[in-house]
């Protein structure tokens, strides 16, 4: 409540929306986890071969991090310092590089 009031009074008017307790979580089914990940055939067969259950694929950090730079987010440099450590081969890091670019232009 402390945030809401806050941000009226930044605003100088009051805001409608209902803050509520947190809830139940419920995971996306897995046709939605790392969606735009999903939509890239090369990176996928790789993110397979390194984790063949699909839980260990939805926990991996790197397939998160794919998954936003696939998706138009994250800068240039930050993808080239993270893309060694990412489990791609060079042919891999070749498809994400391609990826971020077109992106960006």
């Amino acid at each position: 409540m402390e945030t809401k009031a806050l941000e009226e009074s930044r605003r100088n008017k009051k805001i409608q929306t209902d803050i509520l307790p947190f809830g139940k979580f419920y995971f996306a089914e897995d046709y939605h986890q790392k969606y735009q990940l999903r939509q890239r055939r090369q990176l996928m067969t790789e993110f397979k071969a390194i984790y063949s259950e699909n839980i260990d694929f939805v926990n991996s950090t790197a397939a998160a991090r794919v998954n936003g730079y696939v998706g138009g987010h994250g800068k240039p440099e930050e993808i080239t310092a993270n893309i060694e450590n990412l489990g791609l081969s060079i042919a891999g890091q070749k498809r994400l590089l391609q990826i971020s670019n077109n992106w960006k232009n």
